[in-house]
């Protein structure tokens, strides 16, 4: 039978690899080979099984795979899908909801906390906020098609932001809305491994590594108008940023 797999697999006798293993292995190297976009419908259990020969509960195990890997989520009723992957240009200033809709993703939040507290020793030195200032504190994870792409904690000076209940899903649209939206930020990057309570809110294992974003944005007089603590799924979320090489100086070896 003709596969109408973008892969083949040879079962390799030599490993002790579980064959379920080796199938999940296949279909991850296609799917970061671009044979299978963001949102595609993956081959179900019967199709792997028969064109490749194999036992549905190996196909199935496979799949189990790939859905703890992050690169397949299950949507109950309606079958696997290719999970979504955001690249976003370093250069732009855009939010999360306008980087997805614009690759025809539905952005969503699940909302853990909108509230006016009071403001911590690093978010008052970082937003130039006076000693007891209140602040807009929105915790919340930020969703692709209904899975958790980050975990995601703003911070914004109360007079920014008096009511906090108000944003619903975009928080750069909602300050578009009242004039107060950043024009420009700055961001620090780093890897860090997920304690047990930052796993538990994001679905993943304890210690995983996870991309943490922290992002200070500015009003054209230069206020810093909003602190956000972004941790990501890496396996769902990524920067590129294109280079330019300058010219050698006339004269240079």
């Amino acid at each position: 039978m003709t596969s109408p797999l973008p892969f083949e697999l040879k079962p390799d006798e030599r490993t002790t690899v579980p064959l379920y293993v080796q199938l999940a292995q296949k279909i991850g190297q296609a799917i970061r080979g671009g044979h299978y976009q963001p949102d595609e419908a993956l081959p179900s259990e019967r199709m792997l099984s028969d064109a490749l020969g194999l036992s549905r509960v190996t196909a199935r195990k496979a799949i189990d795979q790939l859905v703890a890997q992050g690169l397949v989520v299950r949507k109950r009723g309606s079958g696997n899908y290719i999970a979504p992957k955001l690249e976003q240009p370093l250069t732009r200033l855009t939010s999360f909801s306008e980087e997805l809709q614009q690759r025809g993703f539905h952005p969503s939040s699940r909302w853990l906390k909108r509230a006016l507290t009071a403001v911590t020793p690093e978010e008052q030195l970082s937003l130039g906020l006076s000693t007891g200032a209140r602040v807009a504190r929105l915790e919340r994870l930020r969703l692709a098609d209904e899975v958790v792409m980050a975990y995601e904690v703003s911070v914004l000076p109360e007079q920014v932001l008096p009511d906090p209940g108000s944003v619903e899903t975009s928080l750069y649209a909602h300050l578009e809305h009242s004039g107060k939206a950043p024009v420009r930020a700055l961001q620090h990057l780093r890897a860090l491994n997920a304690d047990a309570m930052l796993a538990q809110r994001m679905n993943v294992p304890t210690g995983q590594a996870v991309l943490h974003i922290s992002r200070v944005g500015y009003l054209e007089t230069g206020q810093a108008v909003e602190l956000t603590q972004s941790y990501c799924r890496s396996e769902y979320y990524g920067f590129v940023a294109e280079m330019v090489r300058s010219p050698a100086p006339q004269g240079t070896p």
